[in-house]
């Protein structure tokens, strides 16, 4: 089985399981701005801790001036539930005074009206802002094609053998973009992430019962 064919059946399986290709979740935001704030504050910690310090930023700063106005400290303890707060809070409050600047208001809908590459090039250019957020910006709150790579889809990708041992995240993601479909994306990305919670654990996966063993090096591994 060449590498395309065994993506499309890692795909086809998950989804037999997790059905978010059929009902994908909406996991976007009216304003994209939010989304990208969102991810900023994600980064290394559990959606657990992230959704609290994004409900709590929220809740503190109705509005994104209220966040620049109030300043590094305030917004680091309002945000100190996600870790890292320092670092977040800096980035947070440098990101938006760079959007202010360049489209003078809080907001980056107007991104829409670029290619999708000057989109990217964009987005990266913010500090803090890395492949995986660029990629959960556009696929989530933008609905364009692409594929965030977390560690679960990384790991599982790797045990498959969709992907190199060697390949980062941002290979894996430039690799899984050319080859599965635009409408395949939202819900492929999440059907990897909600297997590599429930069964392709970091430690100890329940390869038993993996739909995947079929193509999993992993697996065969482990047997060998």
């Amino acid at each position: 089985m060449n590498n395309q064919a065994k993506i499309f059946y890692t795909l086809d399986k998950l989804e037999e399981v997790y059905h978010n290709e059929a009902r994908s979740p909406e996991l976007g935001h009216s304003e994209p701005l939010d989304g990208l704030i969102l991810t900023i504050i994600s980064q290394n910690t559990n959606d657990k801790n992230r959704d609290a310090a994004f409900a709590n930023l929220k809740a503190n700063f109705p509005n994104w001036p209220d966040v620049v106005n109030a300043g590094n400290k305030k917004l680091e303890d309002v945000i100190r539930t996600a870790g890292l707060a320092h670092t977040k809070a800096e980035r947070i409050i440098h990101i938006l005074q760079k959007i202010h600047d360049d489209f003078h208001e809080y907001s980056i809908k107007r991104l829409a009206e670029r290619t999708r590459d000057e989109m990217k090039s964009y987005l990266r250019a913010l500090p803090g802002v890395g492949a995986k957020t660029v990629a959960c910006v556009l696929l989530f709150d933008f609905k364009i094609a692409a594929f965030p790579v977390d560690t679960h889809v990384a790991r599982v990708s790797k045990r498959v053998g969709i992907a190199p041992e060697n390949f980062s995240p941002e290979e894996i993601s430039s690799m899984l973009e050319e080859i599965v479909p635009a409408e395949r994306c939202l819900g492929g990305h999440v059907n990897i992430i909600a297997h590599g919670r429930a069964v392709c654990h970091s430690r100890k996966p329940e390869c038993k019962i993996c739909v995947l063993n079929e193509v999993c090096n992993y697996k065969n591994f482990q047997e060998v």
